[in-house]
């Protein structure tokens, strides 16, 4: 398995457009995680980025994951790039 980083931006009212979204966002990342696809996620702390670290087959595997969001198809995350990681340490 390929690891990949993800980083991506927020919409400027992100505190009001998560908050009808967050619990099911949530729910999905727990899934990720407990199915061993998502290592790790958070915000930056000015809530303007957010960074990812996937564990995936493909580039388009973490894709799929990422626009299945609710927060993608909701529009609380306006963009992403992805890029293939490799873990030195």
């Amino acid at each position: 398995m390929t690891k990949f980083v993800v980083w991506g931006r927020y919409c400027e009212d992100v505190l009001e457009r998560r908050a009808p979204h967050r619990q099911d966002h949530l729910d999905g990342l727990a899934r990720q995680k407990d199915q061993g696809s998502l290592v790790t996620i958070g915000p930056t702390k000015d809530l303007r980025y957010f960074f990812a670290i996937y564990t995936a087959e493909s580039e388009e595997a973490v894709r799929q994951l990422i626009e299945a969001d609710p927060y993608w198809q909701h529009h609380v995350w306006t963009d992403y790039t992805i890029h293939e990681w490799i873990q030195a340490f």
